[in-house]
C-alpha cells in the first residue's frame, strides 16, 4: 500500500485511499478472479486498479458508500478485462514439469542421490536448494522468480514425486 500512497499528495487524500483499500481489496480480487480465473492475473488487475484509484483520489467523494463501490468494481473489472486481452493476445506456454532438462550421471552407490538426479529438472532443483543448499522456500520462490504458493506446491510436489520413485525401487 505504500507504493500507492506515494502517490497521493494530502493527508486527507492518503486516508481516504487508505479506507478504499482495506474495504475493497477482497472485492476487487473477487471481481478480477472471476473475469481471469487466474490468481496471479487478478492480483496484477488488482494492482492496475489500485494505481488508477490513486491517480483519481480527488474524484472519490465518500469512501465508503455505493457510489464509490461501483466506481472500484469498475475500474478492477475493466483493469481485469485490459489484462484478459492482453492474455489472449499473446500465447501462453504451460509448463510441464515431467520435462527432464539436461542429463545428468552420477557414477556413485547413494540411491537416494541416483533417485534425486531422475527427477525432473525443477523439482530436481527445489530439492537440491531447499534441502542440500538449505535456502527457505521463500527465498527459492525469489530465485526461480514465481510466487511464494507457487515454491510451496513445488516443493510438496518434488518430495511426493520421490517419495514415490523411492517407494517404487523399494529403499522406503
Amino acid at each position: 500500500m505504500l507504493i500507492y500512497l506515494q502517490m497521493i499528495e494530502t493527508p486527507e487524500e492518503k486516508s481516504k485511499f487508505e479506507q478504499i483499500y482495506l474495504e475493497y481489496k477482497g472485492l476487487m480480487f473477487h471481481v478480477a478472479f472471476d473475469i481471469l480465473h487466474n490468481e496471479s492475473d487478478a492480483e496484477d488487475a488488482v494492482h492496475q486498479a489500485f494505481v488508477k484509484v490513486a491517480e483519481n483520489i480527488r474524484k472519490i467523494g465518500d469512501p465508503v458508500c455505493p457510489k464509490t463501490q461501483s466506481y472500484i468494481v469498475t475500474i478492477a473489472e475493466h483493469k481485469a478485462i485490459d489484462q484478459y486481452r492482453k492474455n489472449q493476445k499473446h500465447q501462453v506456454v504451460e509448463l510441464l514439469d515431467d520435462i527432464q532438462g539436461t542429463e545428468t550421471h552420477y557414477e556413485g552407490d547413494n540411491s537416494l542421490t541416483k533417485y534425486i538426479l531422475m527427477l525432473p529438472a525443477r523439482y530436481r532443483e527445489m530439492i537440491l536448494l531447499r534441502y542440500h543448499h538449505g535456502y527457505s522456500v521463500r527465498e527459492i520462490a525469489s530465485m526461480m522468480d514465481i510466487s511464494l504458493a507457487a515454491a510451496i506446491k513445488l516443493d510438496q510436489r518434488a518430495k511426493n514425486k520421490l517419495k514415490k520413485l523411492c517407494e517404487e525401487a523399494g529403499i522406503l
